[in-house]
C-alpha cells in the first residue's frame, strides 16, 4: 500500500451492519482513515472507526455531512433482512431504501468523491432463473429481461441504473457489487432480519438433539476491497459457485452440529428461490480472483459463533451423547 492510499479517507455507510463492520475492520488494519455511517451502531461490538455518525441516511444533510471530505464511498446502507422480513414490507423497504441511495449518490457528487461502491444484491435476478433445485449458475447479463424479487430487488436494480446514470451524467466513478448470500461471526441470527444461514444455525443450536426443525418452505469483504480498485464499472457477481438447497444447507449445519433433526416444512411461512448460485466468470476475468473459503468452512465459522452467543444467555443445546452398545 502506497502512503497516498494511507492517507485516504474512506467513508462506509451500513457501518452498524453485518459487513459493512467487517469491512471497517479490514480498513483499518490497512492503515486508512474510516468514517462509519447507520442508524445504530454495531450490535455485538464497538466500531474500530475513526468516527462514527449514527445517523438516518434518509436524510440527505446528513448524506452530505458523512460524505464531506471522502475520497472513497462505500454505500452499504440498506433496510433489509430475510425473506420473511423483506415480503412483509414492500413500501417501506423500498422507500427507504431509494431514499438512502439517492441521498448518498447525490452527497457524493457534491463532495467530489472519487469513488462510489453500491452494494446490489442477488435479488436482481428474474425469479424465473432460480425456480428450481438444479438452477443454472447467474451470470450478469441475467438481470435483463428484468423480474427481480417484488420490492428489495426491484430497489437494488433501480438503484444500479441511478448509479450508472451519475457515472454517465456526472462522472462519478462507480462500483456495483451484486452480492449472494453472506454470513459468518457477528451476523445477525435472530429478530427477524437473519437470512437463511444464521436463522438455521439458531434453530440447530437451540434445537433438541433428534428433535425436529422448522424449515420455512419445502424445502467479502476481501472481493468488495478488490472490485473498489479494479477499474470496472459494471453489476458484478461476489458470491460462491457452490449451488446448495435449504434442506441441503440444514443437513450441513446438523452435521457440523453433530445433532439429527427431522424438517417440518411450513410451506405457509414466505419462500425464496429454489436454488441459486453465482458465475463468477466475470469476476475472475476483471480480478483474476474469487472467494476461496468453502460453503462449509464458512458455515462452521458462523455456527461455532451463533453456538457461543446463545449458550452464554442458556439457550444452546448440545448434542446427545453418543449410546455405546455392549455385547
Amino acid at each position: 500500500m502506497t502512503k497516498r492510499d494511507e492517507r485516504r479517507r474512506v467513508l462506509v455507510t451500513g457501518a452498524g451492519g453485518f459487513i459493512g463492520h467487517h469491512l471497517v475492520k479490514v480498513l483499518k488494519k490497512r492503515g486508512i482513515w474510516v468514517s462509519g455511517a447507520d442508524i445504530k451502531p454495531p450490535e455485538f461490538e464497538a466500531s474500530p472507526a475513526d468516527e462514527f455518525h449514527s445517523i438516518d441516511l434518509r436524510i440527505p444533510e446528513n448524506c452530505e455531512r458523512a460524505a464531506r471530505g471522502m475520497q472513497d464511498i462505500y454505500g452499504l446502507a440498506a433496510d433489509m433482512g430475510g425473506i420473511g422480513y423483506i415480503t412483509a414490507n414492500h413500501a417501506s423497504l423500498s422507500r427507504n431504501n431509494i431514499l438512502i441511495n439517492a441521498n448518498m449518490l447525490e452527497a457524493a457528487r457534491l463532495s467530489s468523491a472519487e469513488r462510489f461502491l453500491y452494494t446490489s444484491s442477488a435479488c436482481v435476478y428474474p425469479s424465473y432463473r432460480q425456480d428450481h433445485e438444479d438452477a443454472s449458475a447467474l451470470k450478469e447479463s441475467d438481470a435483463v429481461p428484468a423480474d427481480p424479487e417484488k420490492g428489495y430487488g426491484w430497489e437494488k436494480l433501480f438503484t444500479e441504473q441511478l448509479a450508472t446514470y451519475y457515472a454517465e451524467d456526472h462522472g462519478l466513478d462507480v462500483r456495483i457489487v451484486r452480492l449472494h448470500n453472506v454470513y459468518g461471526p457477528l451476523t445477525s441470527y435472530q429478530g427477524g432480519r437473519e437470512k437463511a444461514p444464521a436463522a438455521i444455525c439458531r434453530k440447530v443450536a437451540e434445537g433438541v438433539d433428534g428433535g425436529a426443525i422448522e424449515v420455512w418452505g419445502d424445502g467479502c469483504v476481501e472481493g468488495l476491497l478488490r472490485i473498489m480498485d479494479s477499474r470496472y464499472t459494471g453489476p458484478i457477481n461476489l458470491g460462491t459457485e457452490e449451488l446448495v438447497t435449504i434442506n441441503e444447507l440444514v443437513d450441513i449445519v446438523c452435521q457440523i452440529a453433530g445433532k439429527r433433526f427431522d424438517k417440518i416444512h411450513d410451506k405457509s411461512q414466505p419462500q425464496g428461490v429454489r436454488g441459486r448460485n453465482s458465475d463468477n466468470t466475470l469476476l475472475r476475468s476483471v480480478l483474476g480472483w474469487q472467494p476461496k473459503i468453502p460453503l462449509r468452512v464458512g458455515l462452521e465459522a458462523t455456527y461455532r459463533w451463533i453456538w457461543s452467543e446463545l449458550d452464554r444467555q442458556g439457550r444452546a443445546r448440545p448434542p446427545a451423547p453418543l449410546q455405546f452398545v455392549t455385547k
